[in-house]
């Protein structure tokens, strides 16, 4: 049963990759150059695309690995100590979209599968990043969201946005990473089949969810002063990755590609000390009005034009 597991997620895997791929290429015109590579102890390897110094899209990364061990790393035990020092599979495709334009959120998307012994589970899911907001963009990302989850319940959209507001949070900021989405994490409490399709519906509406919003706003006029913005706020997203992300430790800890692990990091940087944004501003807006957790599909506004 293991085996046809993996038999059937693996090439939905390297399909989705390919999907996404192609999305990404007919929103900015550039091709992604693919790296294949091998884990460092011959535990599997996998397939990476970046997409860098595009029109629209400043860095993309998408990234399929399958690996294996001898025992899954610290970060995948912490709610599983039982699972120590138990022989594992991982599969998972991973993507990031650092925009241009600083009127266009990042994005993220994540979906894995992990098999050790005969416990099997899956998690992912997507969040947005905007540095300057549109409650309509907000709107319609939480709407592919709760459409990704309607078919599986009536309580899975409320679960999984609370579960990726509580993930997608900088402590020692006491900050949202941004909008948030869905987040799930350890489902195997249905069947297998049911399982693989609410993983395959998260991954449907990624691109839902995402493309309207880059569409529209990828030639939205901006200036320097946005385009400072946009850099500062980047540094949190560096150091939510690097001081927080699961996925990030597990990758390095059980020994991954570097590269491939850290291909989410935005091409440009800025930190600031100390910086506040002035009131009233587009700038303070993003901290007053979307790094906050709040019910979007609750704001009684007009359908948004994306939809």
């Amino acid at each position: 049963m293991a085996a046809d597991m993996i038999d059937l997620i693996k090439p939905f895997f390297l399909d989705l990759q390919n999907r996404i791929c192609s999305c990404l290429v007919g929103l900015d015109g550039k091709a992604f150059k693919e790296d294949h590579w091998t884990h460092k102890q011959n535990q599997g390897g996998g397939i990476t695309r970046i997409l860098e110094n595009g029109l629209h899209i400043e860095k993309a990364g998408a990234s399929f690995s399958h690996v294996h061990g001898d025992a899954l790393p610290s970060a995948a035990t912490l709610k599983r100590p039982e699972l120590a020092n138990t022989p594992f599979q991982a599969l998972g495709v991973s993507v990031v979209v650092h925009p241009r334009n600083p009127y266009v959120p990042t994005s993220h998307f994540n979906v894995r599968f992990i098999l050790v012994g005969s416990i099997w589970w899956f998690g992912g899911g997507f969040d947005l990043t905007p540095y300057y907001g549109f409650a309509e963009d907000a709107i319609h990302w939480h709407t592919m969201a709760k459409a990704a989850c309607d078919p599986f319940g009536e309580a899975i959209y409320a679960r999984y946005k609370k579960a990726c507001d509580d993930y997608f949070y900088l402590p020692h900021r006491r900050e949202q990473r941004g909008i948030g989405g869905l987040f799930f994490d350890d489902l195997n409490t249905w069947e297998f089949e049911r399982c693989f399709d609410f993983a395959k519906s998260v991954s449907k509406h990624y691109l839902l969810a995402y493309e309207p919003i880059f569409a529209k706003r990828k030639t939205h006029a901006y200036g320097e002063r946005e385009r400072d913005f946009q850099c500062y706020r980047r540094g949190r997203y560096v150091e939510y990755n690097l001081l927080h992300d699961r996925g990030t430790l597990f990758g390095i800890q059980s020994g991954g590609r570097t590269e491939s692990i850290l291909m989410s990091l935005p091409p440009q940087v800025t930190w600031r000390y100390n910086w506040q944004p002035e009131a009233g501003t587009p700038e303070a807006a993003l901290y007053t009005d979307y790094l906050i957790i709040r019910e979007w599909l609750s704001l009684p506004l007009s359908t948004p034009a994306c939809l």
